[in-house]
């Protein structure tokens, strides 16, 4: 009799979850998006604002993206200057969602170019997403307090795969040549990966995509390459990679590989995921820069370091005399 009464406990328990609505959540980013996926589970429907492949720091706030936000219950953002139209957009959405900050607790890098301003990208450091999935722990047990235990549940399991993660990034990076820990991408979002996992950070842009390539940073990069002989620099998946595949080009040096940093992939991609794209980058950025081949010549130069065209030159100016030289005897004989 106590058992049928506990299946019949148990079955009505289930049936309220059944019946209860789920959480409207809105993630300014797919990053944070999915961590919180993880950690709320089946609790509540989750939508992204910028979408995936979406530029953040550029990111334009469309109607739709406004109307997301009027719905939600709960607004999780990066902070650290990494949405840059965020308070317009809350603003316009009239929205009464908490908005929670997941970089609270983090002490941020600050910008070496811009006076009061961070970097935002946090995230690239398994160490740091852990105080990323507490404070949405956090977040959602405040919210829903009655979830507890699956929130407290979701969030252990997920808690142990990013430890697993932050200990397989060191041991792969120390794989790593010391003298080519070198790490050249488009723009400056892994200073918080460096750091934590022991590499030099150079790139094209600073820690916002919303500028332009001045010449001195091409210049710096190219002195870099030219001083460290690192054999490879990498693209960024939302980002347009022909000036520096232009770099690549001009210094005899291979393009090691796309990385993600302010976008996941989609699901056809090998990030598809947080834990997904980290670990690829991880494995693309060993890979590159553990070659041990040379730099090749540069394009359009030989390895003395003059230009094809005027090894060329000097071969069909050597080739022209020699003719020459058989004409003349050829007139000359009776």
């Amino acid at each position: 009799m106590k058992s049928k009464l506990i299946i019949i406990l148990f079955f009505f328990h289930c049936l309220n979850g059944w019946s209860q609505e789920k959480i409207e959540i809105v993630a300014t980013a797919s990053m944070i998006a999915d961590m919180v996926r993880n950690i709320a589970g089946d609790l509540a429907n989750v939508e992204t604002i910028v979408p995936i492949g979406g530029d953040p720091h550029t990111y334009d706030p469309t109607p739709s993206a406004a109307l997301l936000a009027s719905r939600a219950d709960l607004v999780f953002v990066n902070g650290l200057t990494f949405e840059g139209w965020l308070e317009e957009l809350i603003r316009n959405s009239g929205t009464d969602a908490e908005i929670i900050r997941v970089t609270e607790g983090i002490e941020p890098i600050a910008s070496e170019q811009y006076q009061n301003a961070t970097d935002p990208h946090a995230w690239m450091s398994a160490k740091m997403g852990l105080q990323y999935i507490l404070n949405i722990k956090n977040a959602l047990v405040k919210y829903t307090p009655a979830e507890a235990f699956l929130i407290e549940t979701n969030y252990k399991v997920y808690k142990r795969k990013l430890e697993a993660l932050d200990t397989y990034i060191e041991e792969q990076i120390s794989k790593i040549p010391e003298d080519k820990r070198i790490l050249i991408t488009s723009h400056d979002a892994f200073q918080y990966y460096g750091r934590r996992y022991g590499i030099r950070l150079e790139s094209m842009l600073g820690v916002s995509t919303d500028a332009d390539v001045q010449t001195s940073d091409i210049r710096r990069l190219n002195e870099v390459i030219r001083e460290t002989k690192v054999p490879a620099i990498f693209i960024e998946s939302t980002i347009n990679p022909k000036q520096l595949e232009q770099i690549a080009r001009d210094n005899g040096i291979k393009i090691g590989g796309k990385l993600y940093s302010d976008s996941l992939g989609d699901e056809d991609s090998p990030a598809s995921s947080y834990i997904d794209m980290l670990r690829h980058n991880t494995h693309v950025i060993v890979e590159g820069l553990s070659t041990s081949s040379p730099p090749k010549a540069p394009s359009g130069q030989q390895q003395s370091g003059r230009p094809a065209w005027i090894n060329w030159a000097g071969m069909i100016l050597i080739i022209a005399l020699l003719g020459l030289i058989m004409l003349r005897r050829r007139s000359s004989t009776p």
